[in-house]
């Protein structure tokens, strides 16, 4: 972790460990230089698993930044539970036990519902990069900034990226064909997902992705979802459920959150920080790389070698989740601050998902005639 000291910034040691090094340059006298140009470490906890593949996206951003700063900069890479839990990261980072995470909003949606409407709460009609878009060019960057630092009052600067794909229904030990199918049962999800899917008849369980297997095991939980075939498939989904439903609207437009101190960011060259920064957008289009690689890799996997029956979730149960999206809104919009999120969403989807909408070719129409009876649309 980086080490802060009232008196004595980590700024001004850098610089004057630059001045030494110059004067070292004409003397016989070489360790301040040597000093000078020793790498800053900081120590960044994600809220994953060791195994989980989002350590090997968080990796891809920081084996870029350490690239990126010609080594001046390295990130000590910790997976949930080394210094506090899952979580747990965002406090974390206020309060400097941390440097950074690499996590979601929705972890921190028991602070404020509000965290939650940054990538997992309605879907109006846009998909991940349609929100992500939101968070950069249509205002939600300044409306995120005014939950963490105003209303909230963390000492932290975050940044979205990676814009997932929709995340799946999840894992169920039987057929769910119907919302008469999903009464009662005890499913595990997080963020205002929880509310939704409360809402139209399951009881809901919020668990960090390492305890869902253990919970299924027990009866704790009938029925859950994570994120994506790799993930499921590493912690071990396929030997406690096999039927998988993909497609859903209870958190559709999620996106990897990056958390930093405030004041280790203060005490950094600018150019450190805009490394930090701007390696997110590098890493996003990485992950992205990644994630269609692996995730319909896994998929298939999971298929081919576990047995594991793949769904589409029914237009009955798609209906149900935009129904109880409907009835949650006003509930929700009764904050002030989150009416305004979401008013501006909805603006953003309704302009730009229209030419997104009107522009997209039927891509399914093409699989289909290349592919044909591969998928039942």
């Amino acid at each position: 972790m980086v080490e802060k000291n009232k008196q004595f910034s980590r700024r001004s040691f850098l610089s004057k460990g630059a001045a030494m090094g110059g004067i070292a340059a004409g003397t016989t006298l070489a360790a301040p230089a040597v000093l000078a140009q020793a790498p800053m470490v900081l120590k960044m906890q994600t809220s994953w698993s060791a195994s989980d593949i989002w350590m090997d996206f968080a990796r891809q951003y920081t084996t870029r930044v350490e690239q990126m700063s010609g080594g001046r900069l390295t990130i000590d890479l910790l997976p949930a539970g080394a210094v506090v839990a899952a979580f747990q990261v965002m406090d974390a980072v206020s309060d400097g036990v941390i440097d950074a995470a690499h996590s979601v909003c929705a972890y921190w949606y028991g602070k404020h519902k509000g965290a939650s409407l940054f990538g997992t709460g309605p879907v109006f009609g846009g998909s991940s990069t349609t929100m992500l878009s939101w968070f950069y060019q249509g205002g939600g960057k300044e409306l995120y900034n005014e939950l963490t630092q105003d209303i909230l009052g963390l000492n932290v600067e975050g940044h979205l990226g990676f814009p997932m794909f929709a995340q799946p229904l999840g894992w169920f030990k039987g057929e769910v064909n119907t919302t008469d199918d999903l009464q009662g049962l005890k499913y595990r999800t997080v963020g205002l997902a929880a509310d939704l899917m409360q809402g139209i008849g399951m009881s809901v369980a919020q668990l960090p992705g390492g305890e869902i297997v253990p919970a299924m095991e027990r009866g704790v939980i009938d029925a859950f979802e994570f994120n994506n075939p790799s993930s499921d498939m590493r912690f071990g989904a396929q030997d406690v459920a096999k039927n998988y439903y993909l497609s859903s609207y209870h958190q559709a437009s999620e996106s990897f959150e990056f958390i930093f101190n405030k004041d280790v960011m203060s005490d950094l060259d600018p150019d450190l920080a805009a490394i930090l920064r701007f390696g997110v957008e590098a890493a996003s289009t990485s992950n992205t790389a990644l994630a269609m690689d692996q995730y319909s890799a896994d998929l298939q996997k999971l298929v081919n070698d576990h047995g594991v029956k793949v769904h589409r979730t029914s237009k009955q149960i798609l209906d149900a989740e935009i129904q109880g999206w409907d009835k949650l809104i006003p509930v929700l919009e009764e904050d002030e601050y989150m009416k305004r999120v979401l008013d501006s969403q909805r603006a953003w989807v309704e302009r730009v998902s229209y030419y997104e909408l009107m522009n997209a070719p039927d891509f399914g129409l093409a699989y289909e005639h290349y592919f044909p009876g591969k998928v039942k649309l």
